[in-house]
């Protein structure tokens, strides 16, 4: 029987309130004052306090999808993802805080291991500032190299996320790094940070009437401040964009939105529209051209499609945005010039051990659609 099998989640609730109500009827005859009633009520107290803990963990991984499978949760699911091609200036806005070396052989090393900057990003246009964390490749420190440009590929948590996440949870630096030394992907700037740009609220990555202005941000002011500072790409062509759950939201609606900025986008278990809720707010103010774009269905439906590639992952066990996803792929594979392929697992729940299955096959695909020139 399967983590998220309705069996399991009723057996944990039977066994749970079996040992409630023993617990009750036994209670009684073990309040004698000797070692084995005290044992018998310690035990008694904790297996209905396990069993208690584990149906309420087992409803809660039901509702929310964390992990998929008994594998999924104890880390044992390492199959990679396999991507399916459905394709018919002024430095003032930009400061480097701190740095760090790679987690790899010979990483204290920039022209090694590369290097990792901790950046302050001040958009220009949008007014907002916000932290990344910045993964040169070795080439970048290399003098053969020294008037290369490099792809850039922005990254994005989920909501609220931590943009540190993405270095030592999701491993994006020591990903990109194998990648290139084994000649599956071309050396890429990457630049880590949160959706959540405007804390604590989760803006969705949307121009707020008379609030943050997150769009502006990442499609106009993170560009031009990168641009200003390191050998990048010049042109939509070397720009990606990729994120996890909200992230991936993200990634996916900015790229449409500004084909200009970025070429090709991967949404690593997205949704296609933005939710309005307690965390959100009131995200667009009665302004109902915002709202009808920032749902993706409704934006491949109406609006030219934007000459973009386009990646998104689900699974067919584990992650609620099957259906969505499999619906989107349909949209945009009659929208051309628009193209959309994906990676579909099994089995994978809405969770860091599933994205890092997804990433690597994600970096290859971006690379495979970025220029450095």
């Amino acid at each position: 029987m399967g983590l998220t099998s309705k069996t399991v989640l009723a057996l944990a609730i039977l066994a749970a309130a079996l040992l409630f109500i023993g617990t009750i009827v036994f209670w009684s005859r073990l309040a004698r004052p000797n070692w084995r009633a005290v044992g018998g009520r310690a035990v008694l107290l904790l297996a209905t306090q396990v069993a208690v803990f584990a149906a309420v963990a087992l409803a809660v991984n039901q509702s929310f999808g964390f992990y998929a499978s008994w594998d999924d949760l104890l880390g044992r699911e390492t199959g990679q993802g396999v991507v399916v091609d459905h394709s018919k200036g002024a430095h003032r806005d930009f400061r480097v805080l701190s740095t760090e070396s790679v987690s790899v052989p010979g990483g204290h090393m920039p022209r090694v291991g590369g290097q990792i900057q901790k950046i302050g990003v001040v958009g220009k246009k949008s007014g907002i500032t916000s932290p990344a964390y910045v993964y040169l490749p070795p080439e970048y420190f290399r003098p053969q190299y020294a008037k290369r440009t490099f792809p850039v590929v922005v990254v994005l948590t989920g909501y609220p996320g931590t943009a540190k996440a993405l270095v030592d949870k999701l491993n994006f630096p020591d990903t990109a790094h194998r990648l290139a030394r084994d000649g599956r992907a071309q050396p890429m700037i990457l630049v880590m940070l949160r959706p959540t740009v405007a804390p604590p609220r989760d803006t969705e990555c949307a121009d707020v009437p008379g609030g943050p202005q997150t769009e502006t941000f990442f499609a106009r002011d993170l560009p031009a401040s990168l641009a200003g500072h390191y050998r990048v790409a010049p042109g939509p062509g070397g720009w990606g964009f990729m994120g996890d759950s909200t992230g991936g939201y993200c990634a996916l609606k900015i790229a449409m939105h500004h084909p200009r900025a970025y070429t090709a986008a991967v949404g690593l278990s997205p949704y296609y529209k933005a939710p309005v809720d307690a965390t959100t707010g009131d995200l667009f103010k009665g302004d109902r051209k915002l709202k009808r774009e920032a749902d993706l269905e409704w934006y491949i439906k109406h609006m030219p499609p934007p000459d973009v590639s386009l990646l998104v992952t689900t699974s067919r066990h584990g992650e609620t945005n099957y259906g969505a996803t499999m619906r989107f792929v349909d949209l945009v594979k009659a929208k051309a010039p628009t193209r959309i392929s994906t990676i579909v697992l099994e089995s994978g729940g809405h969770n860091f051990n599933t994205w890092r299955r997804e990433i690597p096959a994600s970096l290859e695909w971006l690379s495979q659609r970025l220029t450095d020139r």
